[in-house]
């Protein structure tokens, strides 16, 4: 998990250590290319499950999720 939230203060696990944030201070965006949710913290993309999005708006962040729909002809969607 790479997402940790306590009484509406986010604790993202990156590469580069810990990024702290109060939830309404983060936005959950859709990553289109890779059709997964993610948060951007300081020009770097933190890519997180939806388990963990939804955590998240609950928790008070901005949602700005989109839903993909397949484009390709052998799609079942």
């Amino acid at each position: 998990m790479t997402v940790r939230i306590e009484n509406q203060t986010c604790f993202f696990i990156t590469p580069n250590g810990e990024e702290i944030r109060l939830c309404p201070d983060v936005t959950i965006i859709t990553d289109g290319e890779k059709s997964m949710s993610a948060v951007d913290l300081d020009g770097q993309r933190i890519y997180i499950t939806e388990a963990e999005a939804d955590a998240l708006t609950v928790a008070g962040a901005v949602d700005e999720r989109r839903h993909l729909k397949a484009t390709d002809s052998d799609s079942v969607i």
